[in-house]
């Protein structure tokens, strides 16, 4: 069975996601859920850093923080590692706090790897990897970013995803 792509359709420009379902399959489902339901619909990315990475799918053009509700315990003890282009979920200081946010490497972040079942072991789940649309990464990854709403990082012109959508096998 094809491992689930997922197109994000953004104001830069579309990104295409492959979900590593065997590695990650909790978080694929997870992250599913949310593509399904629409939650990305209408969000943006709200954290962006220069050499590192571009962070969405928490909150809506007004930088009004949405709803998510759905948890999903770290996966990322599964061997994939935080490299350029792969997509990871974004969590709390809780390693098992991750929902709907996730975040894009710009660049290999070997920092965010998993090393150990401690609090600052845990890492940051990586659940798939760019397909088509690394230069529109790159286009997010240098836009001029400021302060906002008690934020740091945040682009100070919207990158909004218009939609997010599985593509059909």
């Amino acid at each position: 069975m094809a491992n689930p792509q997922v197109e994000f359709d953004t104001t830069a420009g579309k990104i295409v996601v492959e979900l590593n379902q065997e590695k990650a399959p909790n978080t694929v489902a997870n992250f599913l859920k949310y593509v399904n339901s629409g939650h990305y619909n209408g969000t943006i990315f709200h954290r962006v850093i220069r050499d590192f990475m571009i962070q969405g799918g928490g909150f809506d053009e007004n930088f009004s923080q949405k709803s998510a509700p759905h948890l999903v315990d770290n996966e990322a003890d599964n061997g994939l590692k935080n490299e350029e282009g792969t997509i990871a979920m974004a969590r709390t200081s809780d390693p098992h706090s991750a929902s709907a946010q996730f975040f894009i490497n710009a660049k290999n972040n070997a920092f965010l790897n998993h090393s150990s079942k401690t609090s600052q072991g845990w890492g940051y789940a990586v659940f798939g990897k760019v397909t088509s649309g690394l230069d529109i990464v790159k286009q997010i990854e240098g836009v001029k970013t400021g302060n906002k709403g008690g934020h740091g990082d945040v682009p100070l012109t919207n990158v909004v995803i218009n939609t997010a959508k599985v593509l059909p096998a």
